[in-house]
C-alpha cells in the first residue's frame, strides 16, 4: 500500500501566498516601485537564472554560498538562480546600460531564492524592491538613496523606522594600517562582530585600546559619532569616518526625523560594501526590512543601492481594505456589470441561472448583490 502523497507539503522555507496577501504584497510592491519612479528610478528587470560565472561576478561573489546551481541543457553551462537582485542590476549597468548617462538610477521588483535562510529570516524565497545609483561617488547619493529607501517605507505606512549605520571598511582599513593579518585579523574580525570585549582586549595586542573604543562607538548615532570623532585613527580609517560623518549630516536634511544608529565594526551581511552601509528596521517588526550601501558596480564603478524585503514589510504595514464585491446573477447584461466595476465595485459573476441570488452572493464572499432595484447589501 503506498502512501498519498500531501499535495501541500512545501519545502522548508518555501510557502504558497494565498488570496488575499498575494493581492496584498503586489500592492505594497507596485506602491513602493511608484515611490521610486517618482524620483528618477527607472525599473529593470533582470532574469531569475543566469550564467554562473556573470551571475556571481564582481558583487555576486559574496551570494556564492546562497545560490542554488543548475546545468543548462542547451549550453551545457552552469546557471545560478539569483540569491540578490543588486549584482545583476550592477552587471546590466556595466554593460547593457554602459552608454547611459551617469549617474543611472536604476530600480527593481521580483523573487529571490536562497540555499538557506536565517533564524530572523526563515523564508528562502521572498520579493525584493531596491533602487540603485550607479555613477556617483558623491556623499549626496549615499544619503538620497537611504532617504528614499525610509521614505518608500513611511509611503506604505511602516511605523517606527529606523536605520542602523555602518562601516564594512573601517576594521579592514583599520587591520591593513596597524599590520594585522591572517588568522589574527579573522579572529578580531569576529569578536568585533559578535561584540565580544573580553575577546578583543586579550588578543587584539596593542591594536586593543583602539579597537575597544570602536565597540564603545556603538548606540545612537550622535554618542557614536563622538566617540569616533575622539579617536586617532589611522589616514585610511580617519577618512571611512569622515565620510560617515558627512552622509549623516546629509541625512539630517533629507530625511529629518529618521532615527538613527551606528555599529562602525559590524561586517556580517556586507560582504560586498565598500562604503557606508545600513540596515533598516521598524519598532514593530523583529527583524531587518532592508539593507544598502555603498559597492562598487562591475569592480569599479561607484554605486550605492537599497533592498527592501517585502516579507518584513508586509508584516507592519496596515492590513489591506478588502475591495467591495458584488455578486451579479447569471444572465445580467455584461455592460450592468462592467458600470459598477467603473464605479469601483469587484463583480463576481453567477454562472448557475437557478442558483437563488442571495444565497451565492453570501457563498462566494459578496457583501453585496445586484438586484433589481440596484446593489443591496447582503
Amino acid at each position: 500500500m503506498t502512501d498519498t502523497p500531501n499535495r501541500a507539503l512545501l519545502p522548508a522555507g518555501l510557502r504558497d501566498i494565498l488570496p488575499p496577501d498575494a493581492d496584498h504584497e503586489s500592492e505594497i510592491g507596485h506602491r513602493l516601485m511608484a515611490h521610486f519612479a517618482a524620483h528618477g528610478y527607472e525599473r529593470v528587470k533582470p532574469p531569475l537564472i543566469e550564467f554562473e560565472d556573470t551571475l556571481l561576478d564582481g558583487a555576486g561573489a559574496a551570494t556564492a554560498g546562497q545560490a542554488f546551481r543548475v546545468m543548462d541543457p542547451l549550453s551545457q553551462r552552469m546557471m545560478g538562480v539569483r540569491a540578490d537582485i543588486t549584482p545583476q542590476v550592477a552587471r546590466m549597468a556595466v554593460a547593457r546600460l554602459a552608454g547611459a548617462a551617469r549617474p543611472l538610477r536604476l530600480s527593481y521588483a521580483g523573487e529571490v531564492l536562497r540555499v538557506k535562510g536565517t533564524q530572523l529570516h526563515p523564508e528562502r524565497q521572498f520579493r525584493q524592491a531596491g533602487l540603485e545609483l550607479i555613477g556617483s561617488d558623491a556623499v549626496a547619493a549615499d544619503a538620497e538613496v537611504l532617504a528614499l529607501a525610509v521614505g518608500a517605507l513611511a509611503a506604505v505606512g511602516v511605523p517606527g523606522i529606523s536605520a542602523d549605520l555602518s562601516l564594512p571598511t573601517l576594521v579592514p582599513a583599520l587591520f591593513a594600517e596597524l599590520g594585522i593579518a591572517d588568522s589574527l585579523a579573522d579572529g578580531l574580525r569576529k569578536a568585533l562582530d559578535q561584540k565580544d570585549a573580553a575577546v578583543v582586549a586579550q588578543t587584539g595586542g596593542a591594536a586593543a585600546p583602539l579597537l575597544g573604543a570602536l565597540l564603545g562607538a556603538v548606540g545612537p548615532v550622535e554618542r557614536g559619532l563622538a566617540a569616533l570623532a575622539a579617536l586617532a585613527l589611522p589616514p585610511a580609517a580617519a577618512r571611512e569616518r569622515d565620510r560617515l560623518v558627512a552622509v549623516v549630516a546629509r541625512l539630517g536634511a533629507a530625511a529629518p526625523g529618521l532615527a538613527l544608529t551606528l555599529d562602525p565594526v559590524e561586517n556580517r551581511g556586507f560582504e560586498y560594501q565598500t562604503g557606508v552601509a545600513f540596515t533598516l528596521f521598524s519598532h514593530a517588526f523583529g527583524g531587518e526590512l532592508g539593507r544598502g550601501g555603498r559597492y562598487l558596480a562591475g569592480g569599479g564603478e561607484p554605486a550605492t543601492g537599497a533592498t527592501l524585503f517585502l516579507d518584513g514589510v508586509l508584516a507592519v504595514v496596515p492590513p489591506r481594505i478588502p475591495p467591495r464585491r458584488v455578486f451579479v446573477p447569471a444572465g445580467t447584461a455584461p455592460a450592468q456589470a462592467e458600470k459598477l466595476r467603473v464605479e469601483g465595485w469587484v463583480t463576481v459573476a453567477g454562472l448557475d441561472p437557478a442558483a437563488d441570488p442571495a444565497n451565492e452572493a453570501k457563498r462566494m464572499g459578496c457583501g453585496h448583490l445586484l438586484a433589481a432595484g440596484g446593489v443591496r447589501a447582503v
